[in-house]
């Protein structure tokens, strides 16, 4: 099919960084159906833009400066079910991607990525396939599977308020240092919390507490 009889996508960029967000719009916009239809540099933007332009796709940073590409994906998934999201970001780390597959994304590149590459990555998603790990997407879901829906702290011992609220933003995908500044908080207190946490709940990754999380909310 060629790409002017191809299904025109609506795409959002959201990243922090401008020079970014420019050299995508140069490399994407008009080419093979994609439509750059709009740009966002924070999480509050990615949603509101999110919400008034209508994307078919959105690409997004998993990092961004007022909180995270992972929770911006909940908030705009829960008003548009149908939008796609795709995170391009530098991170690789089991923790961020397995956020990603909780949160409901559809697709998890790297920066390093060639545009030719990235662009079918982008209409792959819009046409309803996923280009996420499929190793690590079974990985997350027989996390979630393996707890059942009381899941919680063991041997008499109850998750404090402060720790409740660190098992919330680990599930965010945030780090230690970002958990901090959430919380005012300084990074040796946060990581006692992260200590405490996960000897309450017999875990030893971050990915299990996210995936509790999950499993509490059902």
């Amino acid at each position: 099919m060629s790409a002017a009889k191809a299904k025109r996508i609506r795409l959002l960029l959201v990243d922090d960084h401008e020079v970014v967000r420019v050299g995508l719009r140069t490399v994407l916009h008009n080419r093979h159906g994609i439509t750059v239809v709009g740009e966002a540099g924070s999480k509050a933007a990615a949603v509101r833009e999110a919400k008034r332009l209508r994307p078919d796709v959105v690409l997004m940073d998993v990092r961004l400066p007022d909180g995270s590409g992972i929770e911006a994906c909940r908030d705009i998934l829960a008003s548009h079910p149908t939008t796609r999201i795709i995170y391009l970001t530098s991170f690789t780390d089991d923790e961020s991607v397995l956020a990603a597959v909780l949160a409901g994304a559809q697709g998890y590149v790297i920066k390093d990525i060639d545009s030719d590459l990235l662009i079918r990555s982008i209409r792959t998603v819009s046409n309803g396939q996923s280009i996420l790990n499929p190793a690590l997407t079974q990985r997350a879901l027989s996390w979630i599977k393996a707890w059942p829906a009381q899941a919680g702290p063991v041997r008499g011992f109850s998750l404090s308020h402060q720790e409740e609220r660190v098992l919330a933003l680990v599930a965010e995908g945030l780090t230690n240092k970002e958990i901090a500044t959430a919380m005012q908080l300084s990074d040796k207190t946060v990581k006692n919390y992260l200590f405490n946490m996960f000897q309450k709940l017999r875990i030893s990754r971050r990915a299990q507490a996210a995936a509790i999380f999950v499993k509490r909310q059902a």
